[in-house]
């Protein structure tokens, strides 16, 4: 039986705390809220990540350490370096190994299918901070300091996503209402399921093969119009009314919430074809995308036991 820490109470953080209990370990959930799911395997703690020195209280004898933390998203240039450094620094400071949960943006834009081998090119404010510090944890791994890992996960789908398609489809899916998106709506698009992503956590972390390189998590690649049908067929709700929202729209909406301003710096990835190789997580670890009914059964307990 090992000791694990997930930092985090998201979606993913949430998952990736209980597969692991499941599978009999010792996981601490640390948050500042001290939320997480109940299992008597998750010991929950309220502790603010960047106070290093009780981060390192709770983690003394972690095999690992998951850095599942998310400031609010057009913070993250100003909040994500100190609270990923006071991470890595308690990681190191009781030995543990140290597992990143990412995301694809630190690559910038690309032309044709993404893979691992390609540079960290971003140069939008959050491409270029996630890129920096996956170099920095990685500097800190090519030195000895500790073992590092990070998974890249692409749009989040599932109970427990914060996403585009999350916030802003699936509820009006479900309610039989017109969405307006910030995406184009019938280009391939490479999303992960949030179970997805956190089984490739888990998978990384017990394996000696994973450490000093980054993996892509499964991608399920479709389009967001296809995705959104047939959640609407899933859930006997109507053929969803979508459109795109224009770069107006958006401006606009930017005026009330800093949100919607943080948009134009990926739309590399919303309004072409975004297609993310996961091969490499495939071949090594064996860990492979849901099918979307898969994944929406979560969303919709009543269909789980059909799927």
């Amino acid at each position: 039986m090992d000791s694990h820490v997930v930092i985090g109470r998201g979606g993913t953080a949430s998952a990736t705390a209980l597969a692991l209990a499941e599978a009999g370990d010792r996981v601490t959930m640390i948050s500042r809220s001290g939320l997480g799911p109940d299992h008597p395997g998750i010991h929950r703690v309220a502790v603010d990540a960047l106070d290093t020195a009780a981060v390192i209280a709770h983690s003394t004898g972690a095999a690992t350490v998951f850095n599942l933390a998310m400031p609010p998203y057009h913070t993250w240039p100003e909040t994500v370096p100190p609270l990923f450094g006071s991470i890595l620094a308690a990681a190191e400071a009781v030995g543990a190994n140290l597992v990143m949960l990412g995301n694809l943006y630190g690559y910038g834009p690309v032309d044709g299918v993404l893979d691992e081998t390609m540079p960290l090119a971003a140069t939008g404010r959050k491409g270029e901070v996630r890129a920096r510090m996956w170099r920095e944890a990685l500097s800190a791994h090519e030195s000895g300091r500790l073992r590092v890992t990070e998974v890249r996960a692409g749009q989040f789908l599932g109970a427990g996503a914060v996403s585009i398609f999350s916030l802003l489809v699936q509820p009006a899916v479900l309610a039989g209402r017109p969405a307006r998106v910030p995406q184009e709506l019938d280009l391939a698009h490479s999303f992960t399921a949030i179970g997805d992503a956190a089984a490739a956590l888990v998978a990384v972390a017990g394996d000696d093969r994973a450490w000093g390189r980054a993996w892509h998590a499964p991608m399920l690649t479709t389009t967001v119009r296809a995705v959104a049908n047939r959640l609407a067929e899933l859930a006997g709700a109507p053929v969803p009314e979508l459109a795109v929202l224009s770069d107006a729209e958006i401006t606009a909406l930017a005026a009330d919430d800093p949100f919607w301003a943080e948009l134009f710096e990926t739309e590399h990835m919303s309004h072409r074809e975004f297609v993310v190789d996961d091969s490499a997580l495939r071949t090594t670890f064996g860990v492979t995308a849901s099918s979307i009914d898969e994944v929406f059964a979560g969303v919709l307990p009543e269909r789980a036991a059909r799927i």
